[in-house]
């Protein structure tokens, strides 16, 4: 398999398959949105569209990144949404780099959005449709983020029929500046489990595909569904 690591700066044309990786927290947040039963996860390009979405669905649940603020539900924390009771629900997600990422490969044939929770079911759907030809796109830090560099090339190799050990690629998401950060309370709107919780590998059997949908009110969206392999 030809992959490519790239990050959000370094995309040029259109990738026949993306991988979006955002390992914190973006699409650790979005897997547990979904193993806490929403049905789909609207990708919102900026706060303003979250918030108007949700003034036109008050039922849909919107999270952002940083503290809390007036209009959203909640923030852009796996331990902090856990607990949640999401059945049914559609979330709408705004993201410093994850959301940025998808939105920014919209017009790939495949987009898999992705983090170590999910990394085993990504890489089998990447086997199983014969991907040859795969961008990763390493949403933090302009492409330079550790976490998403280890969770990116730890998926290629699985997806390549590779059985690497995972141990130094979680062991380089525990020692990156994010997770430091996280850590440390650094960042706003986080939990001192955030970071566990990123670094628990395949903790769901699902990859998470975005595709184009028109909403109910016929509007264009980027809507991720969790998508599981057949094998």
């Amino acid at each position: 398999m030809d992959a490519r690591f790239l990050g959000i700066p370094g995309l040029v044309g259109v990738p026949p398959v993306a991988v979006v990786v955002d390992v914190m927290r973006a699409y650790t947040v979005a897997a547990w949105a979904f193993a806490r039963g929403a049905e789909r996860i609207v990708l919102a390009a900026s706060p303003e569209e979250a918030l108007e979405l949700k003034r036109r669905h008050p039922g849909w649940v919107a999270v952002k990144d940083g503290a809390p603020a007036p209009g959203f539900d909640a923030v852009n924390s796996p331990a902090l949404l856990r607990d949640s009771d999401l059945t049914g629900r559609t979330v709408v997600q705004k993201t410093t780099a994850g959301t940025v990422g998808a939105l920014a490969v919209r017009d790939a044939p495949l987009v898999l959005c992705a983090s170590f929770v999910v990394a085993g079911a990504t890489a089998a759907v990447l086997r199983e449709r014969g991907c040859d030809s795969v961008t990763f796109v390493v949403t933090g830090e302009d492409g330079r983020a550790e976490e998403d560099l280890a969770c990116a090339e730890y998926v290629a190799l699985r997806a390549a029929g590779a059985e690497p050990d995972p141990a130094g690629f979680l062991r380089r998401g525990a020692e990156s500046r994010a997770a430091a950060e996280l850590a440390a309370g650094v960042r706003a709107g986080s939990h001192p489990e955030d970071v566990a919780l990123c670094l628990e590998l395949d903790r769901f059997p699902f990859a998470m595909a975005a595709t184009r949908e028109r909403g109910p009110d016929g509007s264009p969206l980027m809507v991720l569904r969790p998508y599981r392999p057949s094998a």
